[in-house]
């Protein structure tokens, strides 16, 4: 068996499937590393040099497809993106399709990466920085997200189509990536002096956004479990509003619902108004 490495990069994954698919190798007679464990069953063989008497023609789609699910953090990350490749080489094209053993795997990773990519515009939380910190950074605004897949450098386009010239940093456990106003410089191990400044960012508007976050909760609307399918848990932390969230819910659960409010909202004195009040009706030729 073929052991490879191709260091999370598509490119570099894409050129071994290449040569090994030119070469006719099957496979379940390569594997590619993850991390510091080898694949105890594999033997150093080397790759096939140069291109194989193989040529095959995929569609474009399936590239495309290969590329997203790429982004996927898991076992078997490449081995299954080869496997699906030397089905449609060999004109199996349903190794692309969810009623397919494989092409339903490939769907659902493609499917997990698209929704982290939107967790990332939707729970991204940017802190600005004082203005001298600011021009000694030669940064407005930091953030520290945690994301499950390898979506930082393909989703960040979002935030330099919105936030115009401003100068933004947004740093992961794995990779960063940063915007000087005018280009994107997208780091796959991330400076730790990067982590340093996202991870120890003081927000100076937190608190009153948690305010505003516990006086607007509506316990009548809470539903716990669709709170989690649209904000899992494993993003609370990293929320201003993260650790109000369990208490809200649970005084939801505890007979708050029957308010309609938040608590802090329904101890407040209003103004009533009477049931049963007649309306005066206009005359007749009355404007």
């Amino acid at each position: 068996m073929i052991a490879l490495e191709c260091d999370d990069h598509f490119d570099t994954w894409r050129e071994q499937a290449r040569n090994l698919l030119g070469h006719g190798i099957d496979p379940a007679e390569v594997t590619w590393s993850q991390g510091p464990m080898q694949d105890l069953l594999a033997t150093p063989e080397a790759l096939p040099a140069g291109a194989g008497p193989f040529r095959a023609r995929v569609p474009a789609e399936l590239l495309a497809h290969l590329q997203l699910a790429a982004r996927y953090q898991g076992e078997q990350r490449w081995s299954l993106l080869y496997e699906v490749l030397w089905r449609v080489a060999h004109g199996d094209r349903t190794a692309m399709l969810a009623g397919d053993r494989l092409g339903s795997e490939l769907q659902r990773r493609i499917k997990q990466v698209t929704r982290e990519a939107h967790h990332l515009h939707a729970f991204v939380r940017f802190v600005p920085l004082p203005e001298a910190l600011a021009e000694h950074l030669q940064l407005d605004l930091v953030a520290w997200h945690e994301p499950a897949h390898d979506i930082l450098e393909s989703a960040s386009d979002h935030f330099a189509d919105r936030l115009g010239r401003q100068r933004w940093l947004i740093a992961t456990p794995r990779d960063g990536i940063r915007f000087d106003g005018e280009t994107l410089d997208y780091r796959r191990q991330c400076p730790e002096d990067w982590r340093q400044w996202a991870q120890h960012a003081e927000d100076p508007d937190a608190e009153l956004w948690r305010t505003y976050y516990r006086h607007t909760f509506n316990p009548a609307r809470v539903n716990p479990d669709a709170l989690r399918q649209h904000m899992p848990g494993r993003f609370w932390r990293n929320l201003p509003e993260g650790d109000l969230i369990p208490r809200l819910v649970g005084q939801a659960r505890q007979g708050k619902q029957r308010d309609g409010q938040a608590q802090e909202v329904a101890v407040q004195g209003g103004k009533r108004i009477a049931r049963g009040v007649a309306v005066a009706q206009p005359t007749p030729g009355s404007r």
